[in-house]
């Protein structure tokens, strides 16, 4: 049985002015900031804890609480700004943003740290979906392509460089601030981030704003909560009844969703994720790919870290710094990435996922042989290559997932695409950080390491496999 798209008819506006090189920048600028946030503190973790007095189960909320809280309120958070002027809730949430990273870096305690942190990720909800609104909103043809491309390059080196700045900063140790100082960073960028805002970001908002989805937010908010809540705490807690109780609850949640939100499809009204929208098939493919490569990426980066520290002895600069080949070969190969796109297709993105396969093999024996003495030298080649195939694949996933959604539904559809994402982050590292944590008492940290490099390289065959399904061509 097919499916189609609802359309409705709507009032002639006025075309919003178009985004420019600054107004660019600075939505890149803000869309950097909540990326880099969830992965930072992998390194700072040690030293938080230290200071901090605090156990494994408070820390992995530190990680969890900014995560879930950002997974949860994403799609709220983009039809707010359809329905009050994306610009206004772009500036209202990098505002909250510097505010409560201001609250994360002063916070005297590990209980004030983790609700920091969850009201951090509830200001990077507000932020982050108007960015990928307005550029859907704001750009058209060529412009629009290269702007995705751009926004897809900024996530992935964000991800990367979080990390390594992570430790460059617990490092510095700038002014005693230690730890603190991965959350005091984002102060300055988001004071400038908002005088540029100011000037150069144009207002857009949905032609026909509707009520908020009350129904939907909430069995969302349960369905995500669910599922994220008992895997990224359950093994640090012990398993306890409630953990699975929430699982077996989830199936039950998603189903309600699901009907609610078809149910108001349907009647002509605008649900929180409308069905016809997830009817467009490049938006459904895109997010399909889009969820197993997520996982292994944050599972990886959080295992890494945790190994390069605790196991090869590194201290936070070189753990971090680690990765650098892996950030350099990515800025480098995305910014072929659109002209690869316009030459050969998704074919690219097939080829991407071999590529980041061989580096996770190369990774994987670096390990083997090396361990312990791994260091920046030794993870090089590995480092390099999945760098340059993650490149290849993430950029044009998120400008294929966005390639049909119309201007009117900018807003839900940036905000199902990085609630996806940003759960599938979740839920990486709630996986293969557990898998990898559950398996090191036993193994020893170079098998489990190398255990969990294999069940990655499982997920980018399955990725490869998956990207020959997709059309030929992008819009």
């Amino acid at each position: 049985m097919s499916q189609t798209v609802t359309t409705r008819a709507v009032p002639a506006t006025a075309a919003p002015p178009a985004l420019g090189g600054p107004g660019l920048f600075t939505v890149l600028l803000a869309a950097a900031l909540p990326l880099v946030d969830f992965f930072i503190v992998n390194v700072a973790l040690p030293a938080i804890g230290a200071d901090l007095h605090a156990g494994e189960a408070v820390l992995e909320l530190v990680v969890a609480g900014y995560g879930v809280a950002y997974a949860v309120l994403l799609v709220l958070g983009g039809r707010l700004g359809d329905l009050f002027g994306r610009r206004r809730l772009f500036l209202g949430g990098m505002a909250a943003f510097g505010l409560t990273s201001l609250a994360c870096g002063l916070a005297p305690g590990a209980w004030s740290l983790v609700a920091a942190r969850i009201a951090q990720g509830a200001a990077a909800a507000a932020m982050l979906p108007q960015v990928l609104a307005t550029i859907q909103s704001t750009t058209r043809g060529a412009r629009r392509a290269k702007a995705m491309s751009l926004y897809g390059a900024t996530a992935g080196l964000s991800m990367v460089a979080g990390q390594i700045l992570g430790g460059v900063l617990v490092a510095a140790d700038v002014a005693g601030t230690g730890w603190r100082s991965v959350f005091l960073v984002n102060v300055p960028v988001v004071v400038v981030g908002l005088v540029l805002a100011v000037r150069v970001v144009p207002e857009t908002r949905s032609p026909h704003p509707e009520p908020v989805d009350g129904p939907g937010t909430v069995l969302l908010a349960v369905s995500l909560l669910t599922l994220l809540a008992p895997l990224t705490e359950g093994r640090a807690a012990g398993w306890p009844l409630w953990t699975w109780l929430s699982l077996a609850a989830f199936p039950f949640a998603a189903g309600a969703f699901w009907a609610v939100e078809r149910r108001a499809d349907r009647a002509g009204r605008t649900p929180l994720v409308p069905p016809s929208v997830l009817a467009l098939a490049s938006l459904r493919r895109g997010l399909v790919l889009l969820v197993p490569f997520s996982i292994g990426f944050s599972g990886f980066m959080f295992v890494i870290a945790l190994v390069l520290q605790q196991g090869a002895g590194l201290g936070p600069v070189r753990a971090g710094l680690a990765l650098a080949p892996m950030a350099v070969t990515f800025l480098f190969t995305s910014l072929a990435g659109p002209r690869l796109i316009g030459r050969y297709g998704t074919r690219v993105v097939t080829a991407g996922s071999v590529v980041q396969g061989v580096g996770v093999l190369l990774i994987a024996l670096a390990a083997w042989r090396d361990w312990p003495r791994l260091d920046i030298g030794s993870l090089l080649p590995g480092a390099a290559v999945a760098g340059a195939g993650q490149a290849l694949q993430l950029p044009n996933v998120m400008r294929l997932v966005m390639s049909e959604v119309p201007s009117a539904r900018a807003g839900v559809g940036s905000g199902v695409m990085i609630t996806t994402q940003q759960s599938a982050l979740a839920l990486g590292v709630a996986t293969l950080g557990t898998l990898f944590l559950t398996l090191e008492p036993h193994l020893g940290m170079r098998d489990a390491l190398v255990t969990t490099l294999l069940v990655q390289l499982a997920g980018i065959i399955l990725t490869g496999l998956l990207s020959l399904c997709l059309p030929r061509h992008v819009g």
